[in-house]
């Protein structure tokens, strides 16, 4: 797996054209939640913020380790507080 590249790596324009989406299982809205977007770049790579720090340092990951993570999710794999 690749070391994620951060807010550095991304231009303002970038980071401008991302499309945010925010889990519809977020409590209250975006002030709890962690929002992802795929790059406008045609890059196949994903972008990571935290909601309440929109300018803050992005994590970005390419879609092999996107669809690894999402994989891991639906089987259960970070159900840390259940």
């Amino acid at each position: 797996m690749s070391k994620p590249e951060t807010r550095d790596a991304l231009t303002p324009d970038e980071r401008s054209r991302i499309g945010w989406h925010i889990s519809t299982y977020s409590d209250g809205g975006p002030p709890n939640c962690v929002e992802a977007g795929p790059l406008a770049d045609g890059s196949d790579r994903v972008a990571v913020r935290h909601s309440q720090h929109p300018d803050a340092e992005l994590i970005v990951y390419t879609r092999a380790e996107w669809e690894a993570f999402t994989a891991g999710v639906r089987n259960g794999e970070f159900d840390f507080f259940a």
